[in-house]
């Protein structure tokens, strides 16, 4: 077989130019994507934290219905607290005749995220891994980059 011009000007294939162009938009979609992708996980798992001190509040208010003090609250047996998850761990920072303080902190994905509710629904966000970009408050829990509350 003997190959000619015109045979080679049928080959079909893509330029090292038309490749770069690809491997360029397929990373500026990335750089703008994965970031993005991130944030709406770590929201989604925010939700968690939410839920269980929402829940915490519910039972620490029957417990002291019960026995007029937040203390012992988180004692044996009584299970006011939520399940520990894969993102986040609930602990009672303080328990006492008359007040509480029930902490959630982030493990995993969340990591850095610390959220508090007190007896009297005073919710506050400790930290977040990006304190510059998320925030922090003390007068309610932020789910989203530019400190926006959860009410």
């Amino acid at each position: 077989m003997i190959l000619t011009t015109s045979s080679l000007r049928r080959a079909r294939g893509f330029t090292l130019i038309e490749l770069l162009i690809v491997v360029a938009i397929v990373g500026i979609l990335s750089a703008i994507a994965v970031p993005q992708y991130r944030d709406y996980v770590i929201r989604a798992r925010l939700t968690e934290a939410f839920t269980g001190l929402g829940s915490v509040q519910t039972a620490a208010e029957e417990f002291w219905n019960n026995n007029h003090t937040y203390s012992g609250m988180d004692g044996a047996g009584q299970n006011r607290l939520p399940k520990d998850t894969d993102s986040f761990a609930y602990s009672v920072v303080s328990a006492s005749d008359s007040a509480f303080v029930v902490k959630a902190t982030g493990k995993n994905q969340v990591l850095g995220f610390s959220y508090t509710i007190d007896q009297n629904g005073n919710r506050k966000t400790l930290g977040t891994f990006n304190a510059n970009a998320w925030g922090t408050s003390d007068s309610c829990w932020i789910d989203r980059k530019g400190s926006t509350c959860v009410q």
